[in-house]
C-alpha cells in the first residue's frame, strides 16, 4: 500500500475493520478458554455435528447463535433464500457428506421473514445472473399459486411465500438418495422446515411431517438402492 492510499479515508476505514476483526477473535480465544481450557484441543480433534443447517445467506441470520450451538455442533450451508436445487452440485454434495460421512440426526432447512431473496422473486424485475437462481423460489409460486392469490394482504403474501419456499427446499432435501438411504437404514436423518423471524429472534417450526412426506415423495422420487418399483425414476 503506498502512502497516500494509507492516507485516504477508505483505506483507513477498511483497516479500522479488518483490525476489529482479528481483535474480536483475540478476545473470543480467550473467552473460549476462560470457559474450557480445553475447547480448542477438542474443537481440532474433529468434528460430530448433529445438525446439518441449510440457510439464507442473509448477515442477519448466525445459524449458530439462534440455535444456542456452540462451534462444531452444526454443519452448515447457506446461499440466497435457502434453496436446495438438485443441479446445485455445491449444496448436493454438502447434504452427501453431512449425511453420509458426519452422520447428521437432523436437516434443517430455515428460512427467515423479510426475506431480501423471496422478495426479488416476487418483484417482475430482472435480476441478470439471479435470475435462474431466483426462478426456484418463482416455481414454488407456481405450485400453490390458488393459495396465495387467494391472500390479499401482500405482507401475509410474501410472508406464507417464504414459508412455502422452506417447505419444498425440505421436499427437496428429501429426495436426495443419501437421505432416503441412510434414513432407510438407520431411522435418521429427520428433515425439519423452520422460520425465523427478525422482528424477535424465535425460531418458527413449520412441522413438516418427516415421515408422511417422505412416503409421499417415494411414489416418484424413490432412490432407495436395492428397493423395486414398477418404474426406473432418474
Amino acid at each position: 500500500m503506498t502512502s497516500s492510499e494509507a492516507k485516504h479515508p477508505m483505506s483507513q476505514y477498511l483497516q479500522q475493520n479488518q483490525d476489529r476483526i482479528f481483535e474480536n477473535n483475540r478476545e473470543w480465544v480467550a473467552s473460549k478458554l476462560a470457559a474450557d481450557p480445553a475447547f480448542f484441543e477438542k474443537l481440532s480433534s474433529g468434528q460430530h455435528p448433529d445438525y446439518l443447517y441449510i440457510g439464507c445467506s442473509d448477515s442477519r441470520v448466525p445459524a449458530n447463535e439462534i440455535m444456542g450451538l456452540d462451534a462444531g455442533e452444526v454443519f452448515v450451508h447457506r446461499n440466497i433464500a435457502n434453496i436446495v436445487p438438485n443441479t446445485d452440485l455445491n449444496i448436493m454434495s454438502v447434504i452427501e457428506y453431512a449425511v453420509a460421512h458426519l452422520h447428521v440426526k437432523h436437516i434443517i432447512v430455515c428460512g427467515h421473514y423479510n426475506c431480501g431473496g423471496v422478495q426479488a422473486a416476487l418483484s417482475h424485475t430482472d435480476m441478470g445472473l439471479l435470475n435462474p437462481w431466483l426462478r426456484n423460489i418463482r416455481d414454488v409460486y407456481r405450485l400453490y399459486e390458488k393459495e396465495l392469490d387467494e391472500i390479499d394482504d401482500d405482507g401475509q403474501k410474501y410472508a406464507r411465500l417464504i414459508e412455502l419456499n422452506v417447505l419444498e427446499q425440505c421436499r427437496n432435501v428429501i429426495k436426495t438418495a443419501a437421505v432416503q438411504k441412510s434414513y432407510h437404514e438407520n431411522r435418521f436423518p429427520i428433515v425439519h422446515g423452520w422460520v425465523f423471524d427478525l422482528k424477535d429472534g424465535l425460531l418458527k417450526d413449520l412441522k413438516l411431517n418427516f415421515e408422511e412426506t417422505l412416503g409421499d415423495i417415494k411414489k416418484i422420487y424413490n432412490l432407495e438402492v436395492g428397493t423395486s418399483r414398477k418404474s426406473s425414476t432418474v
